[in-house]
């Protein structure tokens, strides 16, 4: 008895004193920002602020725009990830200093570097000189005259999509067919990916099962396991590595590697020359591809408004590994099935709340149909500004990046929180920082009545009065989106291709106004994104 009462009260202290301990750690973290005046939500303990999006009762966006709206005079604001300090930047003159000017403060952007990941050899993982090696090397792929030769193979993947499409309402006896947007917008996004980057032809729409989109709605679909992986990996790079830890399956991976190495073989052995992605990271490989063959007209020429990184005219010393080359593709592929079919799946849902938006939309393509003898082509895509228009505001909208995030590499003082504020807030190396572009896109001090569909905001009596810095349509600074280009014009082929031709309707289950789901981890409609799909009366 004796002893069961010794044991019990050294149980008993050890636990008091881990609680005693953790209190204590705990108070020490989530005190980091209340003595430098900086302000935030009081976290929990262990979930800090990440408490209702753990229990699937608050969407991250709207979690990010309530943080960011509720201290309207900060100039940043602190916020906790578990027990992670965030800083959390609202001011757009800070933003751009530290995306831009200190940006080599603030070059670390995933921690998926420090591991042998799949993800650590691509350009989105990559920090520092590595980065800017391997997107000098990567840079001349993406220019418009490479993209303007892709063009036909997207057209050919819309033409193949609206044709099925345009049957399936002939046969239909009500005249329309209800579709889930999807499902239409990632086989759409996952076959123009599959055609641009690897030269593969696929009917997704038609054969859902097919290996590669199977694969694809697998590595794009982030499940618990998923953001489970991510948060460790985030955490614990160091035993991230050791541990191999990665958020796609292992199945997973060897499938896309095998895919893109036989496609090498396949090309290599038979000497086949297409003007794609692969053969551009091939090329890459083999020191052919440079700087030198950017155009310095081609530097800016899409409508939609973003800060393009300097183009240099130097030969890159960098040499692509088939790792290398694996991993952009993968990271493309990954890109183009998840942030292309989101924004469409979003644009074909406001052309469908807003009808008047989508036949002024349909007259121009129409128009512009009717003018160009029915040709469509890169040059033809960037030639209908109400298109742009109605792009970039769906963009603003419904930026599937719900914020962009770098890791600081050494301490730096971001200043004062607030003119209040008597001192300096010192970031620390290893410090996340967030830019918040959903609350900002939606900010009514830079867009006003920002939660209404208005593609006049980007008009050209219009966009120049916007703020330069307050739209965030592909990043901002050097570390910007690279394959922008081919995204917008993605989204302008299958729009002029549908609009051609059919109306978009809403049904009883589409949700207007818009509220997110909020147990979903992507951008994601309550009710889901099920339309109607029509002949259009030509008139």
């Amino acid at each position: 008895m004796l002893l069961y009462l010794q044991i019990m009260f050294i149980l008993t202290v050890c636990i008091v004193g881990v609680a005693v301990a953790g209190a204590i750690y705990l108070r020490q973290i989530y005190s980091a920002f209340s003595k430098y005046g900086v302000k935030h939500i009081t976290p929990l303990p262990l979930v800090g602020n990440m408490g209702k999006q753990c229990l699937g009762l608050e969407h991250f966006a709207d979690h990010i725009t309530g943080l960011y709206n509720k201290f309207p005079e900060e100039r940043f604001v602190g916020r906790f990830e578990f027990v992670n300090e965030l800083v959390v930047l609202r001011d757009l003159d800070l933003i751009k200093q530290v995306f831009t000017k200190d940006m080599e403060c603030f070059d670390h952007r995933s921690p998926f570097s420090e591991s042998d990941s799949f993800f650590g050899r691509n350009l989105f993982a990559l920090n520092g000189q590595e980065w800017k090696k391997m997107r000098a090397t990567l840079s001349p792929a993406f220019t418009g005259s490479k993209i303007r030769k892709m063009v036909p193979f997207i057209m050919e993947v819309g033409d193949q999509m609206t044709a099925m499409l345009m049957k399936k309402m002939k046969e239909s006896k009500t005249g329309y067919i209800n579709i889930d947007c999807e499902e239409l917008t990632s086989s759409y996004a996952n076959d123009v990916i599959v055609s641009c980057a690897l030269g593969l032809k696929v009917d997704s729409y038609k054969d859902p099962e097919n290996p590669i989109y199977a694969r694809g709605r697998e590595s794009a679909t982030f499940g618990f396991r998923e953001v489970f992986m991510y948060f460790l990996i985030s955490n614990l790079p160091s035993l991230a590595k050791i541990f191999e830890w990665d958020i796609l399956s292992q199945s997973c991976k060897e499938f896309f590697r095998n895919i893109v190495l036989d496609v090498i073989k396949d090309r290599e052995m038979k000497q086949i020359v297409r003007p794609d992605m692969i053969h551009l990271l091939m090329e890459a490989k083999k020191g052919k591809l440079s700087e030198n063959t950017v155009k310095s007209d081609e530097a800016n020429t899409e409508s939609a408004k973003f800060e393009q990184s300097a183009i240099t005219t130097r030969q890159t010393e960098y040499v692509l590994t088939d790792d290398d080359i694996i991993a952009q593709i993968l990271l493309l592929y990954l890109e183009g099935f998840g942030t292309v079919s989101i924004l469409m799946n979003f644009l074909l849902y406001e052309l469908a709340a807003n009808s008047d938006i989508q036949d002024r939309l349909a007259k121009e393509i129409r128009e512009h149909h009717a003018l160009n003898g029915g040709k469509l082509d890169y040059d033809s895509l960037k030639s209908m500004p109400y298109l742009d228009m109605v792009i970039s505001e769906v963009i603003r909208l419904w930026h599937p990046s719900i914020i962009l995030d770098r890791e600081c590499n050494r301490d730096y003082d971001l200043g004062k929180p607030n003119k209040d504020a008597d001192k300096d807030f010192i970031i620390k190396k290893g410090t996340k920082i967030i830019i918040p572009i959903h609350a900002i896109h939606r900010d009514p001090q830079y867009f006003p009545n920002p939660e209404k569909f208005d593609p006049e905001r980007f008009s050209s009596e219009n966009k120049d009065k916007m703020h330069l810095s307050a739209y965030i349509p592909f990043g901002i600074g050097p570390r910007n989106c690279i394959g922008l280009r081919l995204g917008l014009c993605e989204m302008k082929a299958i729009t002029y291709q549908i609009l051609l031709n059919m109306e978009i309707l809403p049904t009883e289950t589409t949700c207007i106004p818009a509220k997110l789901c909020p147990s979903s981890l992507s951008l994601k409609l309550e009710g889901g994104h099920t339309l109607r799909f029509t002949l259009r009366a030509h008139t």
